[in-house]
């Protein structure tokens, strides 16, 4: 079970301050990954082409931007559907998250390539799960990285993860430890290095979920309150308030520039 009560924040520990109702709580930032790949069909020819219409033409998905795509009409030309959603469920039951999935809300979404960024003042009482939709089975050549904890997980069809949103991650090339626009350069059909995902936001404090990312609540009451006085959440250490470098993936204080 996540230790729950309160103890001496460690200055090292990264602390999230997130909205739990109408409070803001402190916890750990896990540090635990979980990945794996699962069998599932490619998209169809049908909705492939639609994707790329809705990148080229309604969208300017820059190199290292994560944009949102219409889920509602792309169920309605993706027939396997819900054998996705399916393989992605069965995996987090295989982690001891039964039907826990289900309960979350879901959204398609895309990027090319992603500079490295954390999603803690967002989503900081979430974990996410995100499932690639890769035309390809094969190897992409690009890496889900998380530099704070140098594992990099390759991305093909099927790759599905699991982790705090406040661990930093990006989108690089196989084995690069920077992101670089250049690396993302868009093709004639909008769709050229883009990859297509499904994600859901799964709750921190379902102690299941805490537990296999190795989150702990509480640890820094001091931090919630610092955070209650700007009304945000946000991720700390030892008091000072942090960001991303989108380049390094490097924490850096929040008014220092990259």
């Amino acid at each position: 079970m996540p230790d729950d009560q309160p103890s001496t924040p460690n200055p090292n520990t990264l602390t999230s301050c997130f909205w739990s109702g109408d409070a803001l709580r402190s916890r750990r930032v896990g540090d635990r990954v979980l990945s794996d790949v699962v069998d599932i069909p490619a998209p169809p020819v049908r909705l492939l082409a639609d994707w790329a219409r809705e990148i080229a033409t309604q969208m300017t998905l820059g190199p290292g931007d994560v944009e949102v795509m219409p889920l509602a009409r792309a169920r309605m030309r993706w027939p396997d559907y819900a054998r996705c959603v399916q393989a992605a469920a069965d995996w987090t039951a295989s982690l001891g998250l039964p039907g826990l999935l289900a309960e979350c809300d879901v959204a398609l979404m895309v990027c090319r390539g992603a500079r490295f960024h954390h999603d803690g003042d967002q989503y900081g009482g979430a974990a996410f799960c995100n499932l690639f939709l890769s035309e390809s089975s094969e190897d992409s050549r690009q890496d889900v990285y998380f530099p704070s904890l140098d594992r990099r997980i390759a991305l093909r069809r099927g790759t599905v993860l699991l982790f705090d949103t406040c661990q930093p991650h990006g989108v690089v090339p196989r084995g690069a430890d920077r992101f670089d626009p250049a690396d993302f350069p868009a093709g004639r059909d909008g769709q050229d290095n883009a990859q297509v995902f499904l994600t859901w936001e799964l709750p921190i404090e379902d102690a299941r979920v805490a537990r296999l990312l190795g989150v702990a609540f509480d640890q820094d009451p001091a931090a919630a309150a610092r955070a209650r006085q700007e009304q945000a959440e946000q991720v700390q250490r030892n008091g000072q308030r942090l960001r991303v470098c989108p380049s390094t993936g490097q924490w850096l204080p929040i008014d220092l520039p990259d």
